[in-house]
């Protein structure tokens, strides 16, 4: 079933066309990808099928009932609700059927109903559709589906009374996204869903999105979770959209191949034109070839020539080089604990990084990351521990935030202000290897898009020519084309890298150590971001198979009583922390089973599988099976929250 079709779609901004003649279409369970460079039109093509903007010409068709959910870039929950009362007004009208349920239910306990068999049988009729209605619709599992997406979400039990005004911008953001997946809408358009997550809660989302039971539209300059979610990608280029199938490195693949293809073709056609143009240019003056001059002009004239399939789209073009070359040994992090103020936020920190090193620093947000570069560039003292620095260590340090720029300069001072030995037209053109020409220069650094300023800040770092460059999520402004060009100049650069980012695929490329950060300490994995996801899951089987083992051979003791109420407190709350955690996942199984038995039941009143007895028969032993499987969960979670009303 088709959820959304666009034709002939034109978007203009005064003269600068955005969108020209825009075709796509999404089917029932698409995953389907926006991509191309910033500014190419892609969050205005999800505004306007949102619709949040308006389009000049052209028609978007979306079935009658299809229910449309819109995630904006930027978006981030504004609510004085507390996390999980907020996340409870998605099932307002969920819970208004509850009630409705409950209020029949008083009139059914009522001695009188049985008076009036009319009464009786209307009420029993209007209880088992609204608890059919209520069933279908989730009523017995919304609340466990909340708790697994925030869970997802990195929220977890203790702060779900926290106010959501007290939250960051990036955990408003991620709110958000929680409170839209929760809406189950047909539709879902995210657009740069991947802001502020980290890797863990990045692959939760891949996965939640695998198994989504809806269409999925995504804009995202995340190459591995595209690779990872999506199926059909449109590419937004020159103000046309052209379909590819396939996942992220599908499309570049046939993206390369196309390019070939259209290059001998253009070639070929600038040959004939070449040709032709000559031809009328040597025999349009002369009496006896003028007329086939003539006619080779109208030629010329009326043939719809091939535009350059390199087009007027520009890459940048730069790279980083070294003044002087450091020693072997160029940094050793020995017991560091990092924070604020007298705050540790991660201690136990050691690294060793030496020259030609590409160490990538992963962990969850809030652990310390950007906290232990802005320490090893002295930008914070180190609560305890220690740093040393190798021979003719140059740092150069690339800001997330981009604080290091001047936001009153126009570009061309930015660069020129600190470089003033330079002359104008070495400027310019160290402007226009990162994409700024002509009137680009005179704007004002405040004025410039996220994208642009990281250029800028890029631009500045290749003119230090240090040889460590110590980054810090480099690509999270940069469109895909951007983020390649820099990946290419960190390859070849001849220094040492020291470097966070979420961006799986950039890890891949660039880094030959991980060091996985976490608030005990470190620990170092030698190889690429694949390698370490490899490593990390057989170092977590290791050890479950030694606690299993330790178990077993471990003689049994009297556990100590504890010897204050706060010890107490503490022990009860850590066992009904770790009761809420099972009886979640065993909601989570039963809900699972009920869309199974619901399956099967429904098989079963095929009349194709009714009247074929075997097929009918395997049917309804697996429908028993997971019948008794459920009754056995059952019994589980009744003995869980029995335990958990105990303390």
């Amino acid at each position: 079933m088709i959820v959304l079709q666009v034709n002939q779609l034109y978007k203009s901004y005064i003269a600068d066309e955005i969108l020209s003649g825009v075709k796509l279409e999404v089917q029932h369970r698409d995953r389907v990808a926006l991509v191309g460079r910033n500014g190419a039109g892609k969050s205005t093509l999800l505004k306007i099928i949102a619709g949040q903007l308006s389009y000049d010409s052209g028609e978007i068709i979306m079935p009658k009932g299809i229910k449309l959910g819109y995630l904006d870039q930027h978006a981030g929950l504004e609510s004085d609700l507390s996390i999980w009362d907020e996340m409870m007004t998605v099932f307002e009208p969920l819970k208004q059927l509850e009630q409705q349920i409950r209020s029949l239910e008083l009139q059914m306990a009522e001695p009188t109903i049985y008076e009036n068999a009319e009464r009786y049988q209307k009420i029993t009729a209007e209880y088992d559709q609204l608890q059919h209605d209520f069933k279908e619709r989730g009523g017995f599992q919304y609340e466990a589906d909340t708790r697994s997406v925030l869970h997802g979400m990195q929220f977890y039990p203790d702060s779900y009374e926290q106010s959501i005004s007290s939250l960051s911008g990036g955990q408003r953001t991620r709110l958000a996204l929680a409170k839209l997946l929760l809406t189950k809408p047909e539709l879902l358009i995210l657009d740069e869903p991947t802001n502020h997550l980290d890797i863990e809660t990045l692959n939760w989302l891949e996965n939640y999105l695998k198994n989504y039971d809806g269409a999925i539209l995504i804009v995202s300059h995340d190459r591995y979770f595209l690779d990872q979610v999506v199926s059909i990608v449109y590419e937004v280029s020159r103000h046309h959209v052209t379909k590819f199938t396939g996942n992220y490195s599908s499309y570049l693949d046939q993206k390369a191949k196309n390019y070939e293809r259209d290059l001998k073709l253009y070639e070929k056609q600038m040959d004939e034109k070449a040709k032709l143009e000559t031809f009328v240019q040597k025999n349009l003056a002369r009496a006896s070839t003028t007329k086939m001059a003539q006619s080779r002009r109208k030629v010329l004239e009326k043939t719809e020539w091939m535009d350059s399939p390199d087009g007027d789209e520009k890459s940048a073009t730069f790279t980083f080089d070294i003044e002087k070359q450091s020693g072997n040994d160029v940094l050793s992090v020995d017991d560091l604990t990092i924070g604020y103020g007298q705050t540790p936020i991660s201690e136990h920190i050691n690294m060793r990084a030496y020259r030609k090193d590409r160490i990538a620093l992963v962990g969850p947000n809030g652990v310390g990351k950007s906290t232990l570069l802005k320490t090893i560039i002295k930008d914070l003292p180190a609560l305890s521990g220690d740093i040393r620095y190798g021979t003719n260590v140059q740092l150069g340090y690339y800001d997330q935030d981009l604080a290091k720029l001047s936001t009153n300069r126009t570009v061309l001072r930015e660069i020129w202000d600190e470089w003033p030995l330079m002359n104008e037209k070495d400027v310019r053109t160290v402007l226009g290897r990162f994409l700024f020409s002509g009137e680009d220069v005179d704007k004002i650094v405040h004025d410039l898009s996220g994208g642009e300023k990281a250029r800028l800040t890029l631009a500045k770092l290749m003119l230090e020519k240090n040889n460590v460059l110590i980054l810090d999520e480099p690509t999270n402004h940069l469109d895909l084309d951007s983020k390649e060009v820099l990946e290419n100049a960190l390859i070849d650069f001849p220094g040492t890298l020291i470097f966070v980012s979420h961006d799986r695929y950039f890890i891949n490329r660039i880094a030959t150590k991980v060091v996985e950060l976490s608030n005990e300490g470190s620990f170092e994995y030698l190889g690429d971001y694949d390698y370490y996801v490899e490593k990390k899951e057989e170092l977590a089987e290791i050890a479950a198979e030694k606690e299993a083992a330790l178990i077993k051979t471990k003689p049994i003791v009297q556990k100590e009583v504890p010897t204050s109420n706060q010890a107490i407190d503490k022990e009860t709350k850590k066992k009904e922390r770790k009761i809420q955690r099972q009886i979640e996942d065993i909601e989570q199984i039963m809900s699972d089973l009920e869309t199974t038995i619901a399956k099967l039941e429904e098989e079963l009143c095929d009349p194709d599988v009714f009247s074929n007895h075997e097929k009918a028969l395997i049917i309804q032993t697996q429908l028993d099976e997971e019948k008794v499987k459920h009754e056995e969960y059952e019994l589980q979670w009744l003995a869980l929250q029995e335990e958990l009303e105990q303390l």
